[in-house]
């Protein structure tokens, strides 16, 4: 699934917690073949893995003509992502070059599998203050140094049918979440409903409940990585999430089933109003929807006075690019990762995967300038937090994503959805994690 992330069994992310100096040293990958090549795994960016190849491809040889260096292109669905990159810093059979989902970054970095990217590998590839903090920031725990490097960058922003809208008597985007629960009260009729959601997808799920919660003063970890899932203020944002199925009746039953960007799928058919998005606009485009028919909006946030925490309305979303650590082909993999992440590389990709340069210089570039991007960017420079960057954050993602899909499911089957019913899964998500 294009950027939402299927996050890793617990038992697996546990088994490999305590490798160390792993990946890498395929005999079947690059990393034991000659130094003029590489096997690189992309994660799946655009509208399919076969538009992604012929995106990169041409991209590839490029640097292949510049270096003498053939990349081995292998694009990944989301889907399987994570549990290939796990299974490769267990077994060795892995890749020279890879994508992460940054959320990822501190989890694989505790295998020890990837390398580090300390001051002397930065200024391989021109130096860390080329790179936009926040998205540094997303690429491991803050007290080492970052396991990957940052690649596209994406917030989440709140896409709407202009028709739709306009049909309701709505005259502009909700900007509180009461405002969008009112909105959707009215957008909610003759079959169609208000806003999309993706109940039975973890990571998705963490996202929205990671975001609420800050917005309600709480946070899912303590200062030190301990669980802190069942707060008052995380119990009231995944209460308040859910809620907009169970108690305000905006958001389709089926919903609670969907996994696979089928919210998207009814947004761009009409029968859905709104959705809360990465980046959608080649997705939106590739389903026959036209620029005119939808507009962009920031996440809402709660009512009255914003303080630091309530005006977060987004995760810092984004793909790193790492090398693990035992490649035979260090100095070839850092020059990829430079190619990569250079001005021109970075302006081309990102414009054509509607994503956002992390690179601060590329971010300069007009084509970043676009209403929808232009909202994206000013989220991750104001209003981005990234989400905890703790060891167990694939863990969190399998615990409370599944807590958050079974709440749905609840909903969706008519079950009453409580503040104790909310704190009970969140109970049982802590105790996993602490297993």
């Amino acid at each position: 699934m294009r950027r939402v992330r299927a996050a890793a069994a617990v038992t697996v992310l546990s088994a490999l917690a305590a490798v160390t100096g792993c990946g890498g040293g395929s005999s079947s990958g690059g990393s034991n073949e000659s130094p003029r090549t590489l096997t690189y795994w992309a994660s799946n960016q655009g509208p399919s893995i076969e538009a992604d190849k012929k995106i990169l491809t041409p991209e590839l040889k490029k640097f292949e003509k510049e270096t003498g260096i053939k990349v081995k292109l292998e694009v990944v669905p989301w889907a399987d992502l994570l549990n290939r990159i796990l299974a490769a810093t267990s077994s060795g059979q892995g890749p020279d070059v890879l994508n992460i989902g940054n959320t990822w970054s501190a989890s694989l970095q505790a295998t020890g599998a990837l390398l580090p990217w300390d001051e002397k590998n930065f200024e391989a590839i021109g130096g860390r203050d080329r790179f936009v903090d926040s998205a540094v920031a997303s690429a491991g725990a803050s007290d080492q140094d970052p396991a990957a490097v940052p690649l596209y960058s994406l917030a989440y922003a709140l896409y709407y049918n202009k028709k739709m809208f306009a049909d309701a008597g709505i005259s502009a985007p909700p900007a509180t979440w009461d405002e969008l629960v009112a909105d959707g009260k009215k957008l909610s009729r003759d079959g169609t409903w208000a806003l999309g959601a993706e109940g039975a997808n973890l990571s998705n799920n963490i996202h929205q409940v990671f975001v609420l919660a800050k917005q309600h003063g709480a946070d899912f970890f303590d200062a030190s990585g301990k669980p802190t899932f069942t707060s008052d203020g995380a119990v009231a944002a995944v209460k308040q999430y859910v809620d907009f199925m169970a108690k305000d009746k905006i958001v389709a039953p089926g919903n609670a089933e969907y996994a696979q960007n089928q919210s998207l799928q009814d947004f761009s058919k009409g029968t859905t109003a709104m959705v809360l998005w990465q980046a959608a606009a080649s997705t939106f485009a590739s389903q026959g929807m036209k620029p005119d028919d939808w507009g962009v909006a920031p996440v809402p946030v709660p009512a009255g006075a914003p303080g630091a925490d309530k005006s977060t309305n987004s995760m810092v979303a984004g793909i790193n690019i790492a090398v693990f650590k035992n490649t035979k082909n260090v100095d070839g993999a850092k020059k990829f990762v430079k190619f990569m992440t250079s001005d021109k590389e970075q302006i081309l990709l990102n414009k054509t995967f509607g994503a956002i340069p992390p690179v601060k210089a590329a971010q300069e570039d007009e084509a970043f300038s676009a209403p929808e991007l232009k909202v994206l960017r000013d989220t991750l420079a104001a209003s981005a937090a990234p989400l905890p960057q703790v060891a167990s954050e694939s863990q969190f993602e399998t615990t409370v994503g599944t807590a958050v899909k079974e709440l749905w499911a609840d909903a969706a089957a008519g079950r009453q959805v409580t503040t104790e019913s909310v704190r009970e899964r969140l109970t049982k998500a802590q105790q996993q994690m602490q297993q």
